[in-house]
């Protein structure tokens, strides 16, 4: 019995060590990538590191740093812009007399890929002026997140919410204090989950983006596939390792704040 309870669990360290290579290893292969600089077959181990390519973030590399910029800006955007708007219009749907059939519209952005998506919208944005500018990725990049947090705000307003509401309105409370001093509150845990999630939506969105900015608009993964077109690994890691630091930083938050339950109130 003792045998057998030592075998599960030498079995179980291995496989938690196993797990944990599996998930760590894409991250240091970037990470050591970003501090190569010659890495050639057969050799095991790159015959320059150092934080050569690092340092050019404040020489001719500044563009990533822009990149960054650009993409934060971008992606806190979308995120702040598709929360809100998600979060009335699946107020809206959950109590109007069609709501359900009317959600359907929301499912339609990912009927076909973002990619053939947004060359079916490209025509309009050329129309209006917006393509290859900021505001015209910002505009395309909602046509997916605001759905998505649309979807994900349908199936939280209830019976509950509605009778909070109708408590509220009851004791003398105003709609807008309603929404902002008993709804907003209540429903801090979910608004952080559709922000990190449309964040993350648009954090990560290459085709959409490429195909409207027409690469005017250099998010960080336009200028992933860039160094990866241009074979140049290094750069490509380093770029990398910039793309994977916010996400990180918010499943971190994430953890902290959501799931451990202090974020509700």
């Amino acid at each position: 019995m003792s045998q057998s309870a030592n075998r599960w669990r030498i079995i179980r360290i291995l496989l938690a060590i196993c797990l944990v290579g599996v998930v760590l290893l894409p991250f240091l292969l970037l990470l050591g990538l970003s501090l190569s600089r010659q890495w050639i077959y057969p050799h095991l181990l790159p015959q320059q590191v150092g934080l050569m390519n690092w340092t050019q973030l404040l020489g001719y590399q500044q563009n990533l740093l822009w990149s960054l910029g650009l993409s934060l800006a971008l992606s806190l955007s979308v995120a702040f812009i598709a929360t809100w708007a998600g979060f009335f219009t699946g107020r809206m749907l959950a109590y109007h007399p069609r709501g359900r059939q009317l959600l359907k519209l929301a499912y339609l952005p990912y009927v076909i890929s973002p990619v053939i998506y947004a060359a079916c919208l490209k025509v309009y944005f050329i129309w209006f002026g917006l393509d290859a500018r900021f505001w015209g990725v910002l505009l395309a990049q909602l046509m997916i997140a605001y759905p998505f947090s649309v979807i994900l705000f349908s199936e939280y307003w209830s019976h509950r919410t509605q009778a909070l509401e109708q408590l509220v309105a009851t004791l003398g409370g105003s709609p807008r204090q309603t929404v902002w001093k008993v709804l907003v509150p209540i429903s801090r845990n979910i608004l952080l989950v559709s922000f990190f999630q449309t964040f993350l939506i648009s954090w990560f969105e290459y085709g959409l983006t490429q195909l409207i900015g027409l690469g005017k608009v250099p998010t960080l993964t336009v200028m992933v596939f860039g160094y990866l077109k241009e074979a140049n690994i290094y750069f490509a890691a380093l770029a990398s390792c910039l793309l994977v630091m916010p996400p990180l930083l918010l499943l971190w938050i994430n953890k902290k704040y959501v799931l451990s339950g202090r974020g509700s109130h």
